[in-house]
């Protein structure tokens, strides 16, 4: 993943079973993933052991960023599900092949 200075991403988590989703902001997508990871944050994703990335956004402004998880947080399940699907259909962990 190439870095900017300006970079952040907004993005969903899930646990192995798919029946929780975490919607998060981030200026380090990698670190933030390794955190979620290790259980290093407290609060929902390490309650339910959400560390399975399914979608992620990158914007340049972290106004954009929490802008857009802001709505995120706000949207019904059902649509979330198809947002995750447009960009992975499988629901695949998108940061399995990181070096984290």
């Amino acid at each position: 993943m190439v870095k900017n200075i300006h970079q952040y991403w907004v993005y969903m988590l899930t646990n192995v079973h798919g029946n929780v989703l975490y919607t998060g902001v981030t200026n380090n997508l990698e670190r933030r993933m390794q955190k979620h990871r290790s259980g290093l944050i407290s609060g929902f994703t390490s309650k339910y052991k959400c560390s399975k990335l399914v979608y992620f956004e990158e914007f340049n402004k972290i106004e954009e960023a929490i802008a857009r998880e802001k709505q995120l947080k706000n949207w019904k399940r059902e649509w979330k599900n198809v947002l995750v699907i447009s960009m992975n259909p499988e629901w695949k962990d998108l940061s399995l092949d990181w070096d984290i």
